[in-house]
């Protein structure tokens, strides 16, 4: 069936739903999304981040829907047609959308981890106001140490729930989740138990903001003075993939990450031991850099991208002067005549 969005179509199968179509297609007219990840189950539906307004339902019905539409759970419909980046309507409910998650968010991207790579930036640099309106306390809550090596700042977190699903859905041993109700909704585990499943520092990948933090990391570097290169290891944990980033200072593994698409969606999840207990580089085998779709501080100026040559095109008396000025400097090409003699002899020249 046919599909079509800001103007665009393409053909997609039966099921597929509205974001799902517009990766295809690619470019701006893609949602931005922060609870949708593709590798996981059940998940979308909730930041409301994705939001796109259906200008027509279907061939068979084509009345547009009242309502702007989550596009992550929204199937398409043949000849359906979206507005996305076209649409008043869309731009205006997407800066509400990014104005609600800024609400209790701190402004700690000075110190934040997750600086650089974080969708909850690029989403405020798109759609976010530089005022607030809200003048009310924030909520917050005290830094968590929920296992060995992942920290929990529960004052940036978005309550997504992608941490909740990748956690049952890679383990049986899910001990975290969201509590209580409303605006003090919080994501933690029941009487501070410690995570300690083999799959747990997949909930730093998957998490949009950086309400989970790697502690092996930690205020070690920012990320765009690291070189993320890809790497492999035989793994023998059941499960894990073995291939990785690491990001590299120098000689030096500073952390480990599953490899991301550009939708910061990882490809195959790894296990603890290759994250967390391998930084030495003789651990690994090193395939080349990684290369990145998706623009963004890590790899501005990279080696790997095709660079163009900047040509200043400067005036040509700006940088040697003018022409008569140049003629009485250079006196051995251009000897003086009789009146500049007489004027250099006085020392006027």
């Amino acid at each position: 069936m046919k599909v079509t969005i800001d103007g665009q179509e393409i053909e997609v199968e039966a099921g597929t739903t509205i974001l799902q179509a517009a990766r295809m297609i690619g470019g701006e007219s893609v949602p931005p999304a922060m609870c949708y990840y593709s590798k996981l189950k059940g998940s979308g539906g909730k930041c409301r981040c994705c939001l796109v307004e259906v200008a027509k339902g279907s061939d068979a019905d084509p009345r547009p829907m009242p309502k702007l539409m989550a596009s992550c759970v929204t199937g398409c419909m043949d000849g359906m047609e979206i507005n996305s980046k076209n649409s008043d309507r869309v731009r205006e409910a997407r800066q509400s959308v990014t104005e609600f998650l800024l609400i209790n968010h701190p402004l700690d991207c000075p110190i934040c981890d997750q600086a650089g790579e974080c969708d909850l930036q690029d989403l405020s640099f798109e759609h976010g106001k530089s005022k607030t309106r809200f003048i009310e306390e924030k909520r917050t809550f005290e830094p968590e140490d929920i296992g060995p090596n992942i920290q929990l700042h529960m004052n940036r977190c978005i309550l997504c729930q992608r941490c909740v699903q990748v956690a049952d859905q890679l383990t049986d041993k899910r001990v975290h989740g969201v509590l209580d109700r409303g605006d003090h909704a919080n994501i933690s585990t029941c009487i501070s138990k410690a995570i300690d499943n083999e799959f747990s520092g997949n909930m730093i990948d998957v998490c949009p903001v950086g309400a989970l933090t790697d502690k092996t990391f930690r205020f070690k570097s920012r990320v765009w003075f690291n070189k993320p290169y890809n790497a492999h290891r035989e793994c023998t944990t059941p499960g894990c993939c073995g291939k990785t980033t690491v990001w590299m200072f120098g000689d030096e593994i500073q952390r480990v990450t599953g490899r991301k698409d550009q939708y910061h969606e990882v490809e195959d999840f790894i296990c603890n031991e290759c994250r967390f207990d391998h930084k030495d580089p003789a651990d690994w085998v090193i395939e080349g850099p990684r290369k990145f779709d998706k623009d963004s501080v890590i790899n501005q100026n990279n080696y790997t991208q095709k660079l163009e040559t900047v040509h200043i095109a400067t005036e040509e008396g700006i940088l040697k002067g003018r022409e008569q000025d140049r003629k009485k400097i250079s006196m051995t090409a251009i000897p003086l005549d009789k009146e500049e003699q007489e004027e250099f002899k006085n020392g006027n020249l």
